[in-house]
């Protein structure tokens, strides 16, 4: 049994972690000059101030500042959230079709004009959190519009979930990748995860019938389709949520992540929780499923950022449930789990002298420094959720 002192130790130490290495390294890469944030510091520290800026890293920023300001109301953190917000609404929103941007350059310009669903969703995401945490509803008509583009063009109404990606001006696409790292396929767990995500976020500030049914459909679509009999999420799709095959460097690698089930554990509880219903059976295999990525020193799947933050939280919220954790057997203690993966983290993955993390760690227990500390898909959004959540449950 977690005694109560050791629970006051982790959220103070969340905190810590937050207001000392986290945020103060993104307030740092405010670009003065052009505005917004730069693109790119590399895994040495090295800033690039030229790099392209991507759709996703900034939305996350913008969630990130607003969600700060929500549960700290440091003044620091709404101007960051403004900041983010004003170059989102200036250089990334297109204003002729809709959504936004995947990239623009570094002097603002459209880059690639492309339209991931992915990134539409945490344009929504972001900007339904900066509506809770300010309560400036002139924010809303942004927020409304993305959800709009997503259930116009995205959503896949004949056989459920969204779709990964359209051209600019919504047309198909042969290549719908989100990265060089996913599948060629239709459909993701890894987007209708995030799509969820959003809708949870936009219910919050517009609790609208048309909001949650689309919410209550991601959430069937996510029970019928997406979770596999082993309890653990399948990865990439086609149209009909035939489950594609994982490869890298063609060759087949194990179909699921870990990481994306801890992180769907607590985000699908959250997304029944807002709705008013009860998905907890779902929950418990999710996290139980997860537990197979679980390594002796406290760390899951690939090492990352990401998925050590999110086993944090799944974790927790494992520990919040303990009412129902005797219908799953063999579980080891959740907040035992929590801890110790929180503990790798402090130990391995947070960069001490510079602030913020290491992408991941390699199989020597050295920091990857060949990857970014930010950039298109390093960003301070899962790592500073992780101390929110904390902050916020315990």
């Amino acid at each position: 049994m977690v005694n109560r002192p050791i629970v006051n130790d982790l959220k103070a130490s969340a905190q810590q972690v937050l207001e000392e290495n986290i945020l103060p390294y993104w307030i740092k890469l405010r670009d003065l000059d052009r505005g917004g944030f730069y693109g790119q510091v590399t895994g040495d520290e090295i800033l690039v101030p030229d790099a392209p800026r991507g759709a996703v890293l900034n939305a996350r920023i913008l969630w990130t500042f607003s969600s700060a300001y929500r549960i700290l109301h440091k003044p620091e953190y709404l101007e960051a959230a403004q900041e983010a917000k004003r170059y989102i609404e200036a250089h990334f929103i297109d204003r002729e079709y809709g959504g936004a941007f995947w990239s623009v350059t570094a002097d603002g310009q459209p880059l690639d004009t492309h339209k991931q669903f992915y990134a539409q969703a945490f344009m929504l995401y972001a900007f339904s959190e900066y509506v809770r945490a300010t309560d400036d509803k002139s924010a809303l008509p942004t927020a409304e519009a993305f959800f709009r583009v997503l259930e116009t063009y995205g959503r896949d109404r004949t056989f459920g979930g969204y779709v990964e990606a359209a051209s600019s001006e919504w047309n198909p696409l042969t290549d719908m990748r989100l990265s060089d790292k996913d599948e060629n396929t239709v459909k993701s767990q890894n987007t209708n995860l995030h799509v969820m995500e959003a809708y949870t976020n936009y219910y919050r500030v517009a609790p609208t019938a048309e909001v949650r049914e689309a919410l209550l459909s991601l959430i069937d679509t996510f029970q019928r389709h997406i979770m596999l009999p082993s309890g653990h999420l399948g990865l990439f799709f086609d149209e009909q949520w035939n489950l594609a095959p994982v490869t890298r460097n063609h060759s087949p690698v194990t179909p699921y992540s870990a990481g994306h089930d801890i992180e769907c554990s607590w985000l699908l509880k959250e997304a029944a929780d807002v709705l008013g219903i009860d998905c907890n059976d779902t929950v418990l295999q999710l996290a139980k499923a997860a537990q197979e990525g679980l390594y002796e020193d406290g760390s899951i799947g690939e090492r990352t950022w990401w998925e050590e933050a999110e086993a944090v939280v799944g974790f927790v919220n494992l520990w919040q449930m303990q009412n129902h954790q005797s219908s799953i057997s063999n579980l080891q203690s959740p907040m035992d789990i929590a801890i110790r993966t929180y503990s790798y983290i402090l130990n391995v993955l947070m960069d001490r002298e510079h602030g913020e993390w290491f992408w991941s760690v390699l199989p020597d227990g050295k920091p990857d420094r060949s990857q970014d500390k930010a950039g298109f898909w390093k960003c301070p959004y899962h790592n500073s959720r992780m101390c929110f959540e904390l902050l916020e449950r315990l």
